[in-house]
């Protein structure tokens, strides 16, 4: 899927302004992630059903080390 142009990127909002950061936008069929270090570089986009069980996992803290 190719990321349409004019998209609002975003960061979280607990960015801390370092320049290491993912930005995502929602878009028509799906969430886009891309490096905020090269926002002119690739994209990943997920189905919706998939970011959402990916931001329940985080919320659920599978990820932490």
């Amino acid at each position: 899927m190719t990321v349409e142009p004019g998209v609002r990127w975003f960061k979280s909002a607990r960015s801390t302004g370092a320049k290491e950061c993912v930005e995502i936008a929602f878009l028509v069929g799906g969430v886009g992630v891309r490096d905020s270090k090269n926002p002119g570089g690739p994209a990943l986009v997920f189905p919706p059903a998939d970011w959402d069980r990916f931001t329940t996992a985080v919320a659920a803290g599978r990820f932490d080390h």
